[in-house]
């Protein structure tokens, strides 16, 4: 055992002898403790009141949270309180608490341990905002040691294994998680405000769609019957399209069975709206104002990220695949549907290239794409008119129908968002689902296949809309500049310890 591990064992036998006397005396781990302020609250109103105007005030308060320091000088000790919004100066007394037998106990309280203070505010001869406590209980004891408190929680598994003392002794890891609060707050703010109503569609699904993605499945036992977490909300939103909802987003839980890396994780967040009656111009125009609201509810015009100075105050750029991959290899320009030239090409250019049977002239242009123009693309840029082979679910444009009118969204090389003007054919989309099929069978685990009750939806009669899908972990990465999902997902997926 190494001299730490065998130092928290010592420190932990402490505590469990300290709560063993604090059961003896009576309930440890009392339920009773009221607060009627925040520590950040009292910062806020009096942070800029002198002594006497405090004396004056006398202002009673009755806080709670855990000692996060704690300063024994005879008679009197200090304790930095911190609750859930900030923290306070406490100043503990002998006689100002009743006596050595009610004082004497709190000098071996620990780091961490939670307890409640009712006092009166005033100044230090430091100057320090405080409170001059008259009552003080233990409300909950804290048996293992807190991180040093130079060192923090730096160990980065760690974090995310145990972020409960990660938001204890990190600040960082705090605010980013009230960001990213606010984020979707404003978020669902800005869809309301454009009319749009918030819907639930289920999570469990018997035909998942509405991406290409590996699912996880799962059985149901009553039913007998095979399911799968949904990859994606789109078909039961688009539904709702068709009953006449025109205007509908869901915030929601997706969930794929991929790999783990900087982006990606298998349980993930998503907003997709839907809006009939418009195409995927509008969506981009709904897209790219959305996030200049989110960015403006948290002050922010410019942001940093993966070293990019990211300007969120300029209109997003929009240019397509086609001519964004003819722009880096003119000798393609023109052959955007010619397989086996576009083949060779990206044998020429991709390291270790390993295209699918399955693959045609759009996938191969789509790998260009990603390989040449994906990580130069910096500012925020709306990618438009992707080859319909790689989109099952958009519209064809009227004037090249092998291409659809979609667009994704890249900032600092990393997609965004992922919008098109919605296919409401029928017909067309049972080709596009067939073609889907095929490639399953012939291994593409990332393929779907045929939606007959989706299909049934749509000879109903969808109105011609637009959606979009953003993700809400990487605007959240994006806005609080991290550089990992794990440090925007309060407890992201990891191997078992």
């Amino acid at each position: 055992m190494n001299n730490k591990v065998s130092d928290q064992s010592e420190q932990i036998t402490v505590r469990r002898a300290k709560l063993a006397r604090m059961r003896e005396a009576g309930e440890a781990y009392p339920n009773s403790w009221r607060t009627d302020t925040t520590t950040a609250a009292i910062q806020s109103e009096f942070g800029a009141c002198d002594g006497e105007q405090l004396n004056e005030i006398s202002r009673s308060v009755s806080v709670a949270g855990r000692i996060m320091a704690h300063r024994v000088m005879g008679k009197s000790s200090f304790i930095k309180l911190q609750d859930g919004s900030g923290s306070i100066q406490l100043f503990l007394n002998r006689d100002e608490l009743g006596g050595a037998e009610i004082y004497n106990p709190t000098k071996k309280w620990d780091l961490g341990d939670t307890i409640g203070a009712i006092g009166v505010l005033f100044r230090t001869r430091a100057g320090e905002l405080s409170v001059r406590v008259s009552r003080v209980e233990m409300v909950s004891k804290c048996l293992r040691p807190l991180p040093e408190k130079w060192h923090g929680l730096s160990d980065i598994e760690t974090r995310c294994r145990q972020r409960y003392v990660d938001l204890i002794v990190t600040p960082e890891s705090r605010h980013t998680f009230r960001t990213r609060s606010k984020i979707v707050s404003l978020l669902r703010k800005g869809l309301e405000a454009r009319d749009f109503m918030e819907v639930e569609t289920p999570m469990l699904q018997s035909q998942p769609g509405g991406a290409a993605a590996k699912p996880f499945i799962t059985h149901h036992n009553a039913l007998d019957m095979e399911l799968f977490l949904r990859i994606a909300p789109e078909l039961y939103l688009k539904r709702l399209l068709v009953g006449g909802f025109e205007r509908v987003f869901e915030i929601n839980r997706n969930f794929r069975n991929e790999g783990i890396d900087a982006t990606h994780n298998p349980e993930f967040t998503m907003v997709e709206f839907y809006q009939a009656y418009a195409d995927f111009n509008d969506a981009m125009d709904n897209t790219e104002g959305l996030i200049r609201d989110i960015a403006s509810g948290l002050d922010v015009t410019q942001v940093n990220w993966e070293g990019v100075d990211i300007d969120l105050s300029q209109p997003f750029r929009r240019i397509r695949v086609d001519e964004a991959v003819f722009d880096k290899r003119p000798d393609v320009r023109g052959h955007a549907n010619d397989k086996a030239m576009l083949a060779t090409v990206c044998l020429q250019v991709i390291p270790d290239f390993k295209p699918l049977i399955t693959w045609k002239a759009g996938h191969y242009l789509m790998a260009l794409f990603e390989e040449l123009v994906e990580p130069e693309l910096m500012q925020p840029t709306f990618v438009t008119h992707y080859p319909v082979d790689v989109s099952p679910l958009a519209r064809r444009n009227r004037d090249d129908p092998n291409v659809t009118d979609r667009f994704e969204l890249f900032i600092a090389g990393r997609e965004m968002a992922n919008g098109f003007s919605e296919l409401n054919d029928p017909d067309d989309q049972r080709r596009r689902f067939m073609a889907q099929a095929e490639a399953k069978a012939a291994g593409d685990e990332e393929a779907t296949g045929v939606d007959e009750d989706y299909l049934r939806a749509l000879e109903f009669g969808m109105p011609p809309a637009a959606g979009v899908g953003i993700g809400v972990d990487r605007l959240v990465m994006m806005l609080t500049g991290q550089h990992s999902i794990r440090d925007v997902l309060l407890f992201p997926l990891m191997r078992p310890e």
